[in-house]
């Protein structure tokens, strides 16, 4: 009987059948070449097999398979559908998502994907030949060479004794881990003495004892909480503990647990600036077990890795970020988010933009794991779940050891100012704290949430600012590169001598980022060691780690940074960090800003005295008085969230709604303008009064193209998935309607 397989492939468009030829073997989430079109080569993955014919005049047949294993299992498939349907996208959008690139080949004829294809790198490895794995045998050919070729007997014998560990051994051994050259190794296999192979190279599995960190009793009282939760059934939980707590030290002893047991160990942290410092703690303990999985690994190494845990049997640890969701660990036993309440964690391009905190309790649910998510700070929504009894909940509410919490003060920007105690961007307060902690040998960590030297520059004469040509915004001021930038094309261009507008005075920087803030702050400190930390100067991982190993040896003494310098560092001579603009984090136009200012102040806040000395914190703000600082001071997270949550329950926000963005690009806006009206008119013939908009964002044209918004704001009480179904409708009716059919939509669900 005929077999045909659905296939998906890397592109925005559902599943295609082809046919099976006679023969082959072939299993779902297999890899094959397929084409498609009448010259293009995909790879696709095999999602079902089956025996009906599509309505097709022609039906294609599958080329070959590629690799020897199936690339997914079926609760992968599974989740790659959940996200396919949960985030309104295709499967094949999240294959070019899941899969490094290298695994994805295509091209427009066989040759050029066959050119394409990726090839596992090879090591030479060496064993005896069978017939001296005999003593006698041996001991004579030891014997001839030892007198006529004196280096050949020496790697002879160091390749009987290398082999696993008895005089004559009859394994295999790397090449790389001998003494021996190559050209010694060659002389012995041609005369049949040893046997030279190439195969993949291997990760050697270190055993299943570990040296765990010891823990305090509050820490084991959590840990006791955690596993009876996760005993009893719970697929999700909690661990909401204060910053210094500790709460990594209990990931650590639970993935014991698992990986002696053979178990699979997934933890995601929410960026990969985090994942150096984690990784090398996490190696001193677990050995070769760790695996890091992250953008910045070359295409090759990230392939070899997914294809090296394809083959696994289990008892790996993988540190990665969010797309670390996506590999086939298929022993997954337990998985950790770490800072679980980071936006970092949900994709906004290209599709699926999917959230990997909520893909891991989904996980948990599809493979039969448990997912822990970590945070001192937890995302309003998880929060509220664990209080309602969806997920488990552990609570750590002191710091680890000798540890205190830091002494925090609020300093009034306009108050300083009025009486003269305000040099540049630094009220005297902040000042005096970084002369006494430099005085005492200690360090500081200074956060502005905004690189660059200056937002903007402008005219003082006529008001002329610089703009993006292709984006209506400003263009960010970078004095050490010389050149205005734009933060959302990369536009760059060098400042104007002189005003292009009036002629007559020159552009002035107008605010200030992290870079001028060094600038102030080596003016003010000269004898101070001074760095920075953000997208600008981390451009390699190689940059990063220098500028964090600096500072962690106390090369350095004040580190300058965005949000980077804020999450999840643990430097043990930082006794003060000050926070140079409080306000700018306040007053988004968001209905997160409060709980996102909360989050953010009391991260960066837990980084100073994460040892014997408690530490400072100095806030800058113009409103001392404003309520999330009052609960930032006291550091009540829950008066913080039951705020919140009242707030966004009167006004029906999240975790109270589900919202969908939906955003439409042109480059003429008058169709946009257009299109997004007859969106919105068609939206509310099915959700009425839960349409809001259109609205016009507040940067309304990118890269050229024109936006505008619309939200579907639905309640938590209604069914999700119809209201997916009924807005995909409408979002397909206008895809195919020949005035709109050029204006791209991009659908956002749960958006941050």
């Amino acid at each position: 009987m005929p077999r045909y397989a659905d296939i998906v492939l890397p592109l925005a468009q559902p599943a295609y059948t082809f046919a099976v030829p006679e023969g082959m073997a072939l299993a779902e989430g297999q890899a094959v070449a397929v084409q498609f079109g009448a010259r293009r080569f995909y790879t696709g993955i095999v999602w079902r097999i089956h025996d009906r014919r599509p309505d097709f005049k022609t039906v294609k047949p599958i080329r070959r398979v590629l690799y020897d294993a199936p690339l997914l299992t079926a609760p992968q498939r599974a989740l790659w559908e959940w996200i396919a349907s949960y985030y309104m996208c295709r499967e094949g959008e999240v294959m070019r998502c899941a899969l490094p690139a290298l695994m994805k080949p295509s091209g427009d004829s066989e040759e050029v994907f066959a050119s394409d294809e990726f090839r596992p790198r090879t090591e030479c490895y060496v064993s005896l030949a069978p017939e001296l794995r005999d003593e006698e045998a041996f001991d004579a050919a030891c014997e001839r060479l030892e007198r006529r070729a004196p280096r050949q007997y020496a790697a002879l014998v160091e390749v009987a004794s290398a082999g696993g560990g008895a005089r004559i051994a009859a394994g295999e051994v790397a090449r790389r881990l001998l003494h021996a050259d190559a050209a010694v190794l060659h002389a012995l296999a041609r005369k049949g003495l040893v046997r030279l192979a190439e195969h993949e190279r291997t990760v050697e599995r270190g055993g299943s004892s570990f040296l765990l960190p010891e823990l305090s009793p509050a820490q084991l009282r959590a840990l006791g909480e955690l596993r009876s939760q996760f005993d009893g059934g719970r697929a999700t939980a909690l661990l909401h503990g204060v910053t210094g707590s500790g709460k990594t030290e209990i990931y650590i002893h639970l993935a014991a647990e698992v990986l002696a047991r053979g178990g699979d160990v997934l933890l995601l942290v929410p960026e990969i600036a985090l994942t150096a410092q984690l990784i090398a703690r996490m190696e001193r303990i677990f050995g070769s077990r760790v695996t890091a999985y992250h953008s910045r690994l070359t295409p090759r190494r990230r392939t070899e890795t997914y294809l090296r845990l394809n083959r696994s049997e289990g008892g790996e640890f993988v540190v990665g970020v969010r797309s670390s969701i996506f590999l086939p660990l298929k022993r997954l036993q337990l998985i950790i988010v770490d800072e679980e309440h980071d936006a970092s964690y949900k994709q906004a391009d290209p599709a699926p933009r999917y959230n990997a905190r909520d893909c891991a309790s989904v996980m948990a649910r599809l493979m039969g794991c448990r997912a822990l998510l970590g945070s001192a700070t937890p995302s309003l929504e998880t929060w509220l779940n664990a209080r309602t009894g969806k997920y488990g909940l552990a609570l750590l509410r002191e710091r680890y050891g000798a540890a205190r919490p830091p002494a925090l003060f609020l300093s009034d920007t306009l108050r300083a100012a009025k009486r003269g105690e305000r040099q540049g961007h630094f009220n005297k307060l902040l000042l005096d704290k970084i002369g006494q902690t430099l005085d005492r040998g200690g360090q500081a960590m200074l956060f502005q949430n905004r690189r660059g030297f200056a937002p903007y520059v402008s005219c003082t004469e006529c008001g002329w600012t610089a703009r993006c040509p292709s984006c209506n915004v400003t263009l960010t001021y970078h004095k050490g590169r010389g050149e205005l930038v734009c933060h959302y094309c990369g536009h760059t261009e060098p400042v104007p001598a002189k005003c292009p507008s009036c002629r007559v005075t020159d552009a002035v920087p107008m605010g200030f980022g992290t870079e001028k803030i060094v600038e102030q702050v080596a003016s003010l400190f000269p004898e101070a060691r001074v760095a920075r930390l953000d997208r600008d100067s981390a451009t390699s991982e190689r940059a990063f780690s220098a500028t964090v190993a600096d500072f962690a040896e106390r090369r350095t003494d004040i580190l300058v940074g965005t949000q980077m310098i804020a999450k999840g560092f643990d430097f043990e001579g930082v006794s003060l960090v000050g926070v140079l603009n409080a306000d700018n984090l306040l007053h988004n136009p968001d209905f997160r800003a409060a709980e996102r200012a909360f989050q953010l102040l009391t991260q960066v806040a837990g980084r100073a005295g994460r040892r014997d000395d408690a530490g400072e914190v100095v806030i800058q703000t113009s409103d001392p008085s404003h309520r999330v600082l009052r609960q930032v001071l006291e550091g009540d997270y829950e008066a913080m969230a039951c705020a919140e949550l009242a707030e966004r329950e009167a006004f029906f926000y999240p975790p109270y709604a589900r919202l969908t963005a939906l955003t439409l690009r042109h480059r003429d806006p008058e169709l946009v303008r257009r299109a997004v009206g007859e969106l919105a008119r068609r939206l509310r013939e099915r959700f009425g009064r839960r349409v809001l908009g259109p609205i016009a964002p507040p940067v309304d044209r990118i890269r050229g193209e024109w936006l505008a918004c619309l939200l579907l704001k639905v309640e938590s009480g209604a069914s999700s998935a119809r209201a997916r179904e009924l807005l995909g409708a409408e979002l397909r009716r206008l895809a195919v309607d020949p005035a709109f059919k050029t204006v791209t939509v991009v659908c956002d669900v749960d958006p941050q």
